[in-house]
């Protein structure tokens, strides 16, 4: 079992959970995932490792509630216990030698940003961070990003903060005005991933985008997570999650992510139906 240590709501839809997880606290690096398991009828589900603390051996999580098993999740509290906590599973981030790099997380992908910002940061490298928001409520770890960041650029889709557009605006800004980089890493929605990747292909620049299809057990073993790369397939959860913006198939990656919008969503109206039951019996 494993006890969570501490939990903080971000916003109306987003949860962080520090989980007491020693193990694999040691081994975690950025890139890496976890499976969690929350009782023996549960799902397994990925979730990709946000942070950890080797001497107090916790690892931290960030999800949305967007599903049956995320708002399960989302209604534990400090104190309570998750039965399985698989980890740290995927292939870590190569960083090591990037002496300048943009990181660029959309909307819940900056929870997935930010431990390679951190480690980019730890390894000396100058790190500018851009984020996106729809709104500016939905605006995750500033505070943590401005710790590890040599300029950090947040847009909101609505201006609601002051600075209306999409992270691909400020990246094409950024490379008019002639800063190049080592590296960028793109982590957030498909389409947001695909366009950065398309900005940063004629300049040339490396690009890393972390890829998170449907898992069953993080092992390669189901071959539900396949992605198609460089006309090969590969398993986002061996071979990746990181992988070469410029190789992934895209287009295939958003069809197969839209294949199980209805049971999701019929998933997660059952699950409302019994919580109402369980609230009017």
């Amino acid at each position: 079992m494993f006890r969570i240590a501490r939990k903080e709501v971000l916003n109306p839809a987003v949860k962080l959970l520090e989980i007491e997880a020693p193990y694999v606290a040691r081994k975690a690096e950025p890139g890496q995932f976890i499976m969690l398991r929350i009782n023996e009828e549960g799902e397994r589900i990925p979730l990709t490792i946000a942070d950890f603390d080797r001497d107090k051996g916790t690892v931290t999580i960030i999800f949305q509630e967007v599903g049956k098993t995320t708002s399960m999740l989302g209604m534990l509290e400090e104190g309570d216990h998750l039965l399985d906590f698989a980890g740290p599973l995927g292939k870590a981030s190569h960083l090591e030698g990037v002496r300048r790099a943009a990181v660029i997380g959309g909307g819940l992908g900056t929870a997935i940003a930010y431990p390679q910002a951190k480690k980019l940061h730890q390894l000396g490298a100058q790190v500018d961070v851009i984020t996106g928001f729809r709104n500016e409520s939905l605006i995750l770890l500033e505070k943590e990003l401005r710790q590890v960041a040599s300029r950090l650029f947040i847009t909101t889709d609505d201006g609601s903060n002051g600075n209306k557009g999409f992270v691909t605006d400020i990246l094409k800004k950024l490379l008019e005005e002639g800063n190049r980089y080592d590296l960028v890493i793109a982590i957030g929605p498909l389409i947001m991933m695909k366009m950065v990747s398309q900005m940063t292909k004629p300049y040339g620049i490396k690009t890393i985008v972390s890829m998170n299809p449907v898992m069953v057990d993080g092992t390669g073993m189901c071959g539900g997570c396949r992605v198609t790369v460089g006309g090969n397939v590969k398993f986002a959860c061996v071979d990746g999650p990181d992988f070469d913006g410029h190789e992934v198939d895209f287009d295939e990656a958003m069809r197969r992510q839209a294949m199980y919008r209805k049971q999701e969503k019929k998933s997660m109206e059952a699950h409302i139906c019994r919580l109402g039951g369980a609230q009017n019996g």
